[in-house]
């Protein structure tokens, strides 16, 4: 992925004053407050300025926020979730039994409220370490623990900002209830001395062209099934008006509980990696450096090929190289086996 895009950094200056008060939540509304703001530094291709993760150009030609990678609840009492409709990537991975959680990369933009917030995996941990996040979650497994506490990437964890950080909404019951701000994120990483804004390697993306000349098999609605019952299934449907996916849990759409906007891809990746238990708690480890088999849904159309961990990030490839994404929002299925959990139902 270097070498395709030149970057062109700006003087950056970060002055934060964080309130050391702690305060109580008992909604999903934030009370916490930032003071200022950084200086931007600006990302360039060609002559466009582009988010480095969704390859859509910068709202206001200017950006630099570090990327934050936030465990978020999928059980059906955590549904529907805040923030997720604005992840520029999000990782769907089996936490245990037949239960997913979220790994959702934000970059491009920070929603006011995240949440549901779950407990840190050892492989979640690694996964956010390809994009240099500050990894936030509530809780952790013992071997995510140990990484954490090894300094493997920074983090903030409801466990030590409950009640301040992190507040339990009235209308959840424990542990589906854990939420955090845009604004507390950034005063936890102020308080922890943890940069705020950093240079963020960016995936290749697809020109217009190279759109229009995208190859491969129709697929317009697919499922991945983590499991036989159908809420432990995620459905995705492709819009042609829209050109975007469309993604479901248990037949109901993925959509913001705040706003009701709803979740809309660009790019699907499904990939087959090998998974372990653990323990008797039904904890998973997965091979995340192995490759092997994948499928990428875009525009409508599906490629079989395979995957690579490239710098900590699991990338498409065909022939030896890296298939670019269509610019805009990923998400990345990561499954046992794809001929056991994928089903097109075009």
């Amino acid at each position: 992925m270097k070498g395709k895009f030149s970057f062109v950094i700006l003087s950056t200056l970060l002055v934060i004053s964080a309130c050391g008060n702690k305060e109580e939540h008992n909604t999903t509304s934030n009370q916490g407050s930032v003071q200022n703001e950084a200086k931007p530094v600006a990302v360039e291709v060609g002559e466009e300025t582009i988010y480095p993760l969704t390859g859509l150009e910068a709202i206001d030609g200017e950006q630099n926020q570090r990327p934050v990678a936030v465990m978020i609840n999928n059980h059906p009492n955590a549904r529907p979730q805040s923030g997720l409709h604005k992840a520029d990537i999000v990782y769907e991975v089996l936490s245990e039994g037949s239960i997913t959680r979220f790994l959702a990369i934000f970059q491009s933009e920070l929603p006011d409220v995240i949440g549901p917030v779950r407990s840190a995996r050892e492989y979640y941990v690694d996964l956010s370490k390809g994009y240099n996040a500050l990894y936030i979650s509530h809780g952790w497994s013992p071997t995510a623990k140990q990484k954490l506490e090894a300094g493997e990437a920074d983090y903030l964890n409801g466990l030590f900002y409950d009640g301040t950080l992190f507040w339990r909404a009235a209308h959840r019951k424990a542990p589906h209830n854990s939420y955090i701000s845009n604004e507390n994120i950034v005063k936890g990483a102020v308080s922890n001395n943890y940069e705020i804004a950093a240079e963020v390697e960016p995936y290749p993306f697809l020109s217009e062209e190279e759109i229009a000349n995208l190859e491969g098999e129709p697929s317009s609605k697919f499922v991945v099934k983590y499991g036989k019952s159908q809420t432990w299934q995620s459905t995705y449907e492709y819009n042609q008006t829209k050109q975007s996916y469309s993604r479901f849990s248990d037949n109901e759409q993925t959509v913001d509980l705040e706003s009701g906007e709803p979740v809309s891809l660009s790019n699907i990746f499904v990939v087959e990696m090998n998974h372990s238990y653990l323990d008797d708690y039904g904890r998973r480890g997965i091979d995340l450096t192995s490759g092997g088999k994948a499928i990428l849904f875009q525009k409508g159309l599906k490629q079989e090929l395979e995957w690579e961990n490239r710098d900590g990030r699991i990338i498409p490839i065909k022939n030896g190289e890296v298939v670019k994404f269509v610019p805009g929002k990923t998400w990345i299925n990561i499954v046992p086996n794809i001929i056991d959990t994928f089903s097109d139902q075009s």
